[in-house]
């Protein structure tokens, strides 16, 4: 992204609402438009491990967050990409993993009561030799992401505990392990 500059858009809108007993209002919002974005799981069923990562997230620590550090899932902006396309860049630049075969989880809002982007979920096998690169994020793009390698089973208990917090991240495991790679076989 060093050689483009990527818009964003805050809104406020009137609008008339039609509401369910037929009666007009007028309302106003607040938009936040960045853009649709993609986030992907890898996950190493042979060794039972997840890729993740660790970065400061700067609206967390301000909203009460210990010392903003979450652990996510790679994830970001599409861009000019589509979905897999921005995936397999993030991969390779924030867990310097070259990834295989994509599996298309779901898609959705994360918080439609103000922001409009839509997030594309995937989740990818990878193994020790998939790892082609150092991760860590773009330094030109002020990325100092911190990759993890974690066991499935702690990865899981960490969204129970409080250590993960990030709902995309959250709603990834939680796939992986009611109907993902992780499910108990009789369940899938």
């Amino acid at each position: 992204m060093a050689d483009s500059v990527r818009l964003s858009v805050l809104r406020r809108t009137t609008f008339d609402y039609r509401r369910r007993d037929g009666r007009r209002e007028t309302q106003q919002r607040e938009t936040y438009d960045r853009g649709n974005g993609a986030v992907v799981l890898p996950y190493d069923t042979g060794r039972g491990c997840v890729l993740l990562t660790r970065q400061f997230r700067y609206p967390a620590y301000v909203n009460d967050h210990p010392d903003g550090m979450l652990v996510e899932a790679a994830a970001g902006l599409l861009d000019a990409d589509d979905p897999p396309a921005a995936v397999r860049r993030e991969s390779a630049e924030e867990l310097g993993v070259t990834l295989g075969p994509l599996t298309h989880v779901l898609d959705a809002y994360m918080s439609p009561g103000s922001v409009t982007e839509r997030l594309h979920f995937f989740a990818a096998p990878y193994t020790p030799a998939d790892r082609t690169g150092p991760g860590g994020g773009l330094e030109e793009d002020g990325e100092d992401i911190e990759v993890l390698e974690l066991p499935f089973t702690q990865a899981l208990a960490m969204t129970r505990d409080g250590r993960i917090t990030d709902g995309k991240t959250i709603l990834l495991l939680q796939w992986a392990a009611l109907d993902g790679p992780f499910a108990p076989t009789g369940d899938r």
